[in-house]
């Protein structure tokens, strides 16, 4: 089953895909099966453990459930000094 999803792009994904924000049709479930499906298409550098998932502005598990229309995001964690 594909969905519709909104994913947002911060810091170095950004600047590595090249835009702030897309709408795209996916047959993710899950934001680490999203994640792999960007990764390969857009040659993101980063990988899961190093990354947050976040969907609907609350953090999620890498295996959390995607439903249509769902905005997702992949940050990296800030460190606090």
């Amino acid at each position: 089953m594909t969905r519709e999803l909104h994913v947002e792009y911060f810091a170095g994904l950004r600047e590595a895909r090249g835009c702030d924000r897309e709408t795209l049709t996916t047959s993710a479930n899950s934001p680490a099966e999203l994640y792999d499906e960007l990764r390969e298409r857009y040659g993101f550098r980063d990988t899961k453990a190093t990354l947050l998932p976040a969907v609907n502005l609350d953090y999620v598990a890498w295996h959390h459930l995607l439903h249509a229309g769902d905005t997702v995001v992949f940050l990296q964690p800030l460190a606090g000094g």
